[in-house]
């Protein structure tokens, strides 16, 4: 199973933890592939400098599975940038789209959450405008909901900055089963975590909003 990562300029670094978990579940289940697109092939500088290689810009990109849509301050840019928003309408259209952090703020502006209930970040350093009152205000067509995720069905959203650990292990359970999911959040050393944002920070999971 193939998961594509679409980062971009700015990209905050710690929701590449998103990839670092997929890295770790490819002890248990092998058939996990990870590849990263971004509007540019090669070199993207994500949020106080951090430099990767994405494999793939939009034209070159592989078929996928899944596609994982990273949050961060270039997610204003993004939302803003009609080749990013079409490259996720044209992928939702085929297959699930998960997005962490404010990556939900860049599906929201490609319209691909219109009817359905999502979440993204909420809390932030004042002057700062929460990510998630903006989803509330500026995207009327969405049910924002306060969660650490949303699964809609082919759309699962997740909250803020590290909640996008929580939100790979529920697409692992989702798509391999709990035992993967499970395995997964020991051998990263997450267990204890996850069990307490399930109990005091549930998700959300709906097929409609």
């Amino acid at each position: 199973m193939r998961f594509g990562v679409l980062i971009y300029d700015d990209v905050e670094p710690i929701d590449l933890a998103a990839l670092g978990v997929l890295s770790m579940a490819r002890r248990i289940q092998p058939d996990i592939e990870i590849c990263t697109i971004a509007p540019r092939q090669g070199i993207t500088r994500l949020a106080n400098g951090l430099r990767v290689v994405a494999d793939y810009d939009f034209q070159t990109a592989p078929k996928l599975d899944i596609l994982i849509v990273t949050g961060g301050p270039g997610w204003i840019a993004q939302s803003k940038l009609p080749e990013t928003l079409a490259f996720i309408r044209n992928r939702a259209a085929e297959i699930p789209v998960v997005s962490v952090c404010t990556g939900g703020m860049i599906l929201a502006a490609s319209g691909v959450l219109d009817g359905n209930a999502a979440t993204t970040k909420r809390e932030v350093v004042p002057p700062e405008v929460s990510p998630l009152q903006r989803l509330r205000d500026e995207f009327p067509a969405v049910a924002a909901h306060e969660a650490s995720l949303v699964d809609t069905g082919t759309i699962v959203t997740g909250g803020g900055v590290s909640l996008c650990i929580d939100t790979m292990l529920h697409l692992l359970k989702k798509l391999y089963g709990p035992e993967t999911a499970a395995e997964t959040a020991r051998i990263i050393e997450y267990q204890r975590a996850w069990a307490a944002n399930l109990e005091q920070f549930p998700p959300l999971v709906t097929e409609r909003p």
